[in-house]
C-alpha cells in the first residue's frame, strides 16, 4: 500500500511518499521552491555526480538492497569526479538495480529518495535546512505513531468487549438448540462469525483464507487488514447481533438487518476521519492511550457500546413492530 503526505520544511511543502512501509522524500520539492522546477533537476544531477554521493548511495544500497549490482556501482564510483562524468537518477537505477532513489512522473512527480538519502541531500542544500527537514519528518512520524497506538487500542477493546458479548449469546441461545453433535457444535460459533463477516465484508473467513493463503499461514484474518472505521462497524454489528440472537430473530432476518446497518454505518463513517475527530487541543497531537488506564478506556468503551446497542435495538423493535403490523393488515385483506 502507498500513500502521499506533505510536510512543511522552512515554509516549503515537501512530499513524503510511502511504499512498502518505507518513506521516500521528494528531493525536487526540497529545491524547487528556491531554484525553480527546471533548476531543481540540475541541482539533483550535480549532486549525483560527486564521489561522496555515489559512495553514500552505494553503501546504503549494499546494506539494504540484496539485489544491488556492485560491479556496476564500482564503475560509477571510479568515474565520479571526472569533469565529463554525468549521472541521471534513471541511469543509476537501471544500471545498479537501486531502490533508494527513483523518479516519479505525473501529479506530485519528481525525484524521490529514501529518508536516509534525502537527509544526506538536505546537507547538500544547507545544514539548517537539513535540521528543519529532520524535525518535520520526526513530527510526522510521531503523529502517525499516536494514530497507530489509538487504532491498536480500539482493536483490542472492540475485540475484548464485543466478541465476548456475541459468543456469550451464541452459547446461551443457539448452542442449546443446535442439532449438531456436541463435538461439532463449535461450527455454530463459526457460522455466526461468518454471518457478521458476510454482512460487513461480503465474504466468509474461509473465502478470505483461500484468497490470501500466505497471510492465512501467518494466522492473520480479514480483521487484521480492516480500517478503523470497519472495526467500529464490526463492533456495532457484534453487539447488535448478540441482542438479536437473544430475541430469537430468524437467521435470514438477522443477516438482512445487519447487512443494511453495515452499509449505512460504513457510509456515515466514511464521511468522518475517525482519528482526527478525537484530537487534543493541540492540532498536531493525537490522544495517546497511555494517558489512561486500561480499565478507564474499557469503561468508556462499554458505555458507548451499550448506548449504541440500546439505540440499535430500539430501532430494530420499531421496524419489527411496523413489519408485524403490515403483515397483520395483509392477512386481514
Amino acid at each position: 500500500m502507498s500513500k502521499l503526505q506533505k510536510i512543511i520544511v522552512d515554509n516549503i511543502p515537501v512530499s513524503v511518499y510511502t511504499k512498502d512501509n518505507e518513506d521516500y522524500i521528494c528531493l525536487t520539492d526540497m529545491v524547487s521552491a528556491k531554484e525553480g522546477d527546471a533548476r531543481a533537476a540540475d541541482v539533483i544531477k550535480n549532486w549525483l555526480r560527486s564521489i561522496s554521493t555515489i559512495e553514500y548511495m552505494g553503501t546504503w544500497e549494499t546494506l539494504y538492497n540484496p539485489n544491488f549490482k556492485v560491479v556496476e556501482y564500482d564503475h560509477f564510483r571510479r568515474s565520479a569526479g571526472v569533469p565529463s562524468f554525468t549521472l541521471s537518477v534513471n541511469g543509476w537505477v537501471e544500471s545498479t538495480n537501486a531502490i533508494g532513489i527513483f523518479s516519479k512522473a505525473g501529479k506530485n512527480g519528481g525525484t524521490y529518495a529514501h529518508r536516509d538519502i534525502a537527509m544526506e541531500f538536505g546537507s547538500a542544500i544547507s545544514s539548517v535546512f537539513k535540521i528543519y527537514l529532520y524535525k518535520e519528518y520526526q513530527r510526522l512520524k510521531e503523529v502517525e505513531s499516536n494514530q497507530y497506538n489509538l487504532e491498536w487500542d480500539v482493536r483490542r477493546l472492540m475485540t475484548k468487549v464485543n466478541y465476548v458479548l456475541h459468543t456469550d449469546a451464541v452459547q446461551k441461545h443457539i448452542i442449546p438448540n443446535s442439532i449438531l453433535p456436541f463435538e461439532k457444535q463449535g461450527i455454530e460459533y463459526a457460522n455466526e462469525a461468518d454471518l457478521l463477516n458476510l454482512a460487513l465484508y461480503g465474504y466468509t473467513a474461509k473465502q478470505w483464507k483461500e484468497a490470501n493463503p500466505e497471510y492465512a499461514k501467518e494466522g492473520k484474518n480479514m480483521r487484521d487488514f480492516s480500517s478503523i472505521n470497519d472495526l467500529l462497524v464490526m463492533s456495532n454489528l457484534e453487539s447488535l447481533s448478540s441482542q438479536l440472537i437473544k430475541l430469537e430473530t430468524p437467521k435470514k432476518q438477522r443477516f438482512e438487518f445487519l447487512r443494511k446497518m453495515a452499509l449505512e454505518q460504513q457510509e456515515q463513517f466514511a464521511k468522518v476521519d475517525m482519528v482526527k475527530s478525537i484530537k487534543k487541543s493541540n492540532p498536531m497531537t493525537y490522544i495517546n492511550a497511555e494517558n489512561f488506564t486500561p480499565d478507564e478506556i474499557e469503561s468508556e468503551s462499554k458505555k458507548n457500546i451499550l448506548q449504541a446497542s440500546k439505540k440499535n435495538l430500539l430501532e430494530f423493535n420499531k421496524r419489527k413492530k411496523k413489519d408485524d403490523n403490515n403483515s397483520s393488515q395483509d392477512d386481514k385483506n
